[in-house]
Order: C-alpha cells, then structure tokens, then sequence
C-alpha cells in the first residue's frame, strides 16, 4: 500500500503546483472546445477520492456535502471559484491523503459496497479503490495539461 500512497502523493504535489503557477481567473477559464476547468478537475479528483474510500465504506468523508455536489462525477463547473475555496482545496490535497494514510494503518476501512466503475472495471475492495484512484487522477492531471495550454 506504501507505493498507492507515494503515487497518490506524487500526483497531489503536480495538482499543488499548477494551483501555483496559475491565477484565479486562469484556473477558472473554460477554454473553447472543453467542458470544465482545472479548478474544477482539482475538485473533482478531490472528491472522488473520498467517495470511492470513505462512502463506499460507509464512513464520514473529510468533505462537505456542497463539495460532492459540486464536484461529483456527472457535474461540470457552474460556479466561479473564490480564493477561499481554492485555499480550501490546496488543504483538502494534502489532508484527504494523509488521514486515508493513516486510516489505511488502523484498519479504518472494514466494510466495501462493490463499485462498478464507468471504465468497465468493478471496484471490490478499498485496496482497489485507492489502486483506481491514482488512475483517476492521471486522466484528470492529463486534462489539466490540456487546458493549461490554452489558457
């Protein structure tokens, strides 16, 4: 699980530096041809972590409801995010992790409803889900590499 955790990581630290080296309005834009932003996919990537390890578990998310709706998979931005919200997510990268971490470390993680991915892939355990999550957010970090070029 050490290695799920380091990628996991790995990825939040690439998410962090493009909140740094964009501005508000930048990581807002929606550029022609998409149909989100970064902003959003941060979200997004954000939320659908907690849904596949904490919900899927029956367990409280670090996350607000607001958040999930939002977010959630099937939502597209329609709203412009606020520097609080944007400070609220540089939080929720690094926090989500860790706590899963140690989460993971105390056996938190008891009881898994099986999740049918939208890829074709069934989520069985919350092993998996953590295994599908970086993939998630590598096809996510992928958008964001698009949208920056034309921003």
């Amino acid at each position: 699980m050490n290695s799920t955790f380091d990628i996991t990581r790995t990825s939040r630290k690439i998410i962090s530096q493009i909140l740094q080296n964009y501005t508000l309005d930048q990581l807002n834009k929606i550029p022609e041809g998409f149909n989100n932003n970064i902003i959003w996919n941060i979200g997004h990537i954000i939320v659908v972590q907690q849904m596949l390890t904490y919900n899927l578990s029956g367990l409280p998310m670090m996350i607000s409801n607001e958040m999930v709706e939002k977010y959630k998979k099937g939502t597209k931005p329609e709203h412009i995010v606020q520097q609080d919200e944007l400070n609220e997510m540089q939080r929720l990268l690094v926090e989500t992790i860790d706590k899963t971490e140690a989460d993971f470390i105390a056996k938190t993680f008891n009881d898994f409803q099986e999740y049918p991915t939208s890829t074709g892939f069934v989520i069985k355990t919350v092993y998996e889900a953590m295994d599908f999550n970086y993939f998630h957010e590598g096809l996510h970090i992928g958008i964001m590499m698009s949208i920056r070029k034309f921003i």
